[in-house]
Formats: structure tokens, sequence, C-alpha cells
């Protein structure tokens, strides 16, 4: 006998994974009910439906920017969709917003997706690591070992699509991205950012307090 699914219980999964109410429906008929199956089978399927349409052209979008820390931090970044009807939709915009925002509380993020990390790059942190004083004295091959970790964490560190988001840490932004597209019905990509400290770059001026007063007493 099939599982009842009530109205509830549609709705959950349709808040929690962003599908469209008659698939969360066949999902849980699929499940027999059991709402971690039905997440995962539209998660799956989230997934499939965004790596077809991963290769469109997408030319339309928002630059969206997000300012924090009362003027001190900026950031703008690029999202691009296929049409612009999708570009003006609050999912969209939202979604840019969200992008922004997790780029201003990653402050180590320099890259979008992994490939786009230089290869000098991984060099200069594979000889950082190799001549730390905590693999001095351990075999050549568990020393590679070691290093390849810490390197592979550092580089994950740096891109923009593997970080837990912020405000659901259970997905990655990648993932965040594959879930809109789904929703959406249309490529996305995030294509270019930009971060902007205040002062970043200037050499700043030491305040002398002390030499301050005195030439002002003098005066």
């Amino acid at each position: 006998m099939a599982a009842e699914i009530s109205a509830k219980i549609v709705k959950e999964l349709r808040d929690k994974t962003s599908a469209g109410m008659m698939d969360c429906k066949k999902a849980l008929q699929e499940a027999d009910g059991d709402f971690a199956k039905a997440e995962e089978a539209l998660k799956k399927k989230g997934l499939a439906t965004a790596a077809k349409k991963s290769s469109r052209i997408a030319t339309e979008g928002i630059v969206e920017a997000y300012i924090h820390m009362g003027g001190k931090l900026g950031i703008i970044v690029e999202v691009n969709c296929e049409t612009d009807f999708v570009a003006r939709r609050s999912e969209f915009q939202e979604l840019a917003r969200n992008i922004a925002m997790q780029i201003a509380a990653c402050p180590q993020v320099q890259y979008i997706n992994a490939a786009d990390i230089p290869p000098e790059i991984a060099e200069r942190e594979k000889k950082i690591e190799m001549e730390k004083d905590d693999l001095g004295n351990k075999p050549v091959d568990i020393k590679e070992k070691i290093v390849e970790g810490r390197i592979q964490k550092k580089l994950k560190e740096m891109v923009l699509v593997d970080q837990a988001f912020i405000r659901d840490s259970s997905m990655t932004i990648g993932e965040l991205v594959k879930q809109n597209i789904s929703t959406l019905g249309e490529n996305i990509q995030i294509r270019r950012f930009e971060r902007f400290v205040l002062g970043e770059g200037l050499e700043k001026k030491n305040e002398d307090f002390g030499a301050e007063v005195e030439k002002m007493m003098s005066k």
C-alpha cells in the first residue's frame, strides 16, 4: 500500500529543495513517504539537470554590489543567466546577493573554480609546506602525502564554489548555484568578482599622539 502524502510534507520538501510541488509529491511517493530519500532523489535530479544546462551560453544577468562593515568592505560580483526574464526574477537576484555576501564572509577566496587557480600557486604552496619543521624527520613518501593533503585543503579554501553556504552549511555555493539552475531552468554562471577593502595597499600613517600634543602645546 502506497504511503499517504500530505500537502504539508510536500510543502516542507518544496521549501527545503525549491523543487516544483508535483516533483516533490512524486519524489515522496516513490520514496514511500521517506523525506530524506525524497530530498536526496530531488537533489540528484537537480544536479543532473544543472549538468545538462551548464554548457548553454549565459550572457544576461546582473552585477550585484554588497557593502559591509560600515563602508569598509565592498564586493562586486557578476552572475550570468541566459535571459533577461530570469535576471529580473527575485530568486536570481537573491542568489546574486547571497554570492556577494559569501565572498565578503570569505576573505581567503580568490578564485571561482579550482580550474582557475594558476599552477604556480600550487607549486608555491608545496614549496612552503615541504620546508616546514614538523615534516623534517618523516619518510619522503609520507611527507609527500601529508603535503598533498595540506595543499588541497589550502587550495579549496581559495575556491568560491567549494565554500559552505553561510546561510545553509549543508550545501556549498556550487550546489546552491545548481539548485537555482534546476529551479529557474537556465544555465547560471558566476563570471567574476572584485573585493575592495578600505585602505588596502596603502601605507597607513602611524599616529604619534605624544609628539602631536607636544607640537600643539609649543604653539
